[in-house]
């Protein structure tokens, strides 16, 4: 298969392989086995209906609290499509693209294990969807995420029948004007189709892998990030000694201490002797802090690892086996707890980097208050450090666990459910607020350190500063310091670091 291809089939996907997908604009395909093992299951389910009169949930019943309802072979058809219909009930803002696009692709690779009875067609649509940015337009508000991703999934599946909205060549259009131009006829669902498709965790999904790429990134730079503040601040290096960390020897701790170690390697700032015995928490403490939310990620990202490499939808169907089982593979339980975990372990990095700010602009360790030449008449960065903590509040209050709650629905059939989807909107929340306050800190880390002169920090990190210096210059007197926030969110969002 062609490096421009992600293969989707049985075999797992890699976080790597997500990256790339992401980074490089892939294009996604089924491999022959799984296109053999789709045609499989759907020949044995159609079989199935033919040869005998059992229920099977979804396929021939109502769904939820209808599911005594036995529907009419001739109206089976209906059926799906009424469904997707009927749960297309989706409200607030439009998902992001590259997040609907991963939406796409996990809902192609659970289909490609041939345990959920689609139609090999319907999976070939959603790859030409994905190819040709045909993205459906989907909404964050609708998912209970426990009877999988209902509504989300149900704007993500109107298209396959011509209805709805795509977003494509950067306009919200209707479907059929689109499919109309690719000369693609709407999909005619078969039987258990529309349950295939709306049953699962993809939203939640997409959301989570989504927020872990852009979590390694920033976990990168949170720790860069820091050891500029480190040098700015005048900071002794004995907390880093990895005699401290071999004898309370988490991975995230211990590898952060060496991370740091490594990035003020040749330091001259770093090497003067301090006149301080100690440095505050925000300092002393980085790896502890950022070592436990490394911890953190590392378990969030199996889980998700896990889960994307799964079939989430329900009934599930084992040709082999000659099984048709009714579960609850859709339940977002495991998804919800870890975004909720994710998100508070992602909100402490913030915290952490706000008070580093906030000691920058003290006025302590001979750097001027404000980090001004002339505070009083000037500001200085006085209010990026409001802003910083206004933010960093915002996360406090988002990092209320979705997870603990429930609230029935369906006539109480679906009396538990793990309100994932809300973890997991809110969960990019938090982690887009990180990327703000830690540009915050690199703006203050980088002004302060102009204070350290003629000293150098390390090669390294030297080599970050006058990057960043490019885009945004010394603050000799108050300015419009938006703008150079801004600047800083996009330095980091966009400058590729390897540590």
């Amino acid at each position: 298969m062609s490096y421009n291809y992600l293969s989707l089939d049985k075999n797992p996907v890699s976080f790597q392989q997500i990256k790339n997908l992401l980074a490089f604009n892939q294009l996604v395909s089924i491999t022959v086995d799984a296109h053999k093992s789709i045609i499989n299951c759907r020949e044995y389910l159609d079989k199935k209906l033919d040869t005998g009169d059992q229920l099977f949930y979804g396929i021939n019943t109502g769904f939820g609290y209808l599911q005594n309802v036995k529907i009419d072979t001739a109206q089976l058809q209906e059926l799906q499509i009424n469904l997707i219909k009927s749960h297309a009930c989706g409200l607030g803002e439009e998902v992001p693209a590259p997040i609907v696009k991963l939406m796409i692709m996990l809902k192609i690779k659970s289909l490609s294990y041939g345990h959920s009875g689609v139609q090999i067609d319907t999976v070939e649509r959603l790859m030409d969807m994905y190819n040709n940015d045909v993205l459906p337009v989907i909404f964050t508000q609708g998912s209970l995420g426990a009877s999988g991703d209902l509504a989300p999934l149900s704007h993500l599946s109107l298209a396959l029948i011509g209805e709805g909205a795509v977003n494509h060549e950067g306009k919200n259009l209707p479907a059929a004007a689109v499919l109309e131009k690719f000369n693609w006829q709407p999909i005619q669902l078969q039987s258990k189709e529309g349950l295939a498709l709306i049953n699962g965790t993809q939203f939640m999904s997409a959301y989570g892998i989504y927020a872990l790429v852009q979590c390694e990134r920033l976990l990168r730079w949170a720790n860069i990030i820091a050891a500029i503040s480190f040098d700015a601040f005048h900071c002794t290096i004995e907390p880093l000694h990895e005699k401290i960390h071999s004898i309370r020897s988490h991975v995230g701790q211990v590898d952060t201490a060496a991370a740091l170690r490594k990035l003020l390697t040749g330091s001259q700032i770093a090497a003067q002797k301090k006149e301080q015995v100690q440095d505050p928490y925000s300092f002393r403490c980085v790896p502890q802090v950022h070592g436990a939310t490394k911890d953190t990620f590392d378990y969030v990202l199996s889980i998700f690892i896990k889960e994307i490499n799964s079939v989430t939808d329900n009934p599930n169907i084992f040709p082999e086996d000659d099984l048709i089982l009714s579960g609850g593979n859709f339940h977002g339980q495991p998804l919800a707890l870890a975004l909720d975990f994710l998100a508070i372990a992602m909100s402490e990095i913030a915290n952490i980097s706000e008070r580093r700010t906030y000691q920058l602009i003290s006025g302590q360790h001979k750097l001027p208050m404000f980090l001004v030449k002339q505070p009083g008449l000037h500001s200085g960065f006085m209010i990026p450090q409001y802003t910083a903590a206004g933010i960093v509040s915002e996360n406090k209050q988002l990092c209320t666990p979705a997870s603990v709650d429930s609230i029935s629905s369906s006539n109480n059939q679906e009396d538990h459910v793990s309100m994932g989807a809300n973890a997991a909107t809110k969960c990019k929340r938090v982690v887009d607020n990180v990327e703000k306050v830690l540009a915050i800190e690199l703006l203050t880390a980088v002004q302060a350190l102009e204070f350290r002169r003629p000293l150098q920090s390390s090669p390294f990190l030297e080599a970050i500063v006058t990057a960043f210096r490019r885009e945004v210059s010394f603050n000799e007197a108050d300015r419009i310091l938006q703008v150079d926030m801004l600047k800083a969110i996009a330095f980091i969002k966009n400058y590729s670091v390897d540590l």
